[in-house]
């Protein structure tokens, strides 16, 4: 294997993987993406963002269950939104069963990664998703 990529560059490989977030040194708003300009406050330059590192641990706080995909896309899947301590993630909920006897709001998850697939040369692309924290990892 010639190593892994992050499928997102927002996706910060290695012992703890973690993602990280452009923050408004004005607002405080977060983004994934580029920007040029904040969409919370409307201010723009060069200093108008740092990077910082949202909570790898959150709360289910919106969800999906997707039945019906692109070919190749295995169904269902739960897709959701993730409160990181105030940091709005949108993220596929894994590792559990996709029915809302397994998946609920306010459920805890985690931050965990996964191989998306290989190239010809070896190089595996890393995603990321979460999964529930069992209750009695939680306590």
């Amino acid at each position: 294997m010639s190593g892994q990529i992050p499928l997102v560059d927002y996706l910060v490989l290695g012992d703890e993987p973690h993602l990280v977030a452009r923050e408004c040194t004005d607002c405080g708003a977060r983004f994934f993406d580029r920007r040029n300009a904040c969409a919370g406050c409307g201010g723009a330059g060069d200093d108008q963002f740092r990077t910082v590192e949202v909570p790898s641990e959150g709360e289910l706080r919106a969800f999906t269950i997707v039945s019906f995909a692109a070919p190749g896309v295995p169904v269902p899947f739960v897709a959701g939104v993730i409160d990181c301590g105030g940091t709005s993630v949108r993220g596929t909920v894994v590792n559990t069963e996709a029915d809302p006897e397994h998946v609920t709001l306010g459920m805890k998850v985690r931050l965990t990664t996964f191989e998306v697939g290989e190239d010809g040369e070896g190089t595996v692309a890393v995603g990321y998703g979460y999964e529930p924290i069992e209750a009695t990892e939680a306590a």
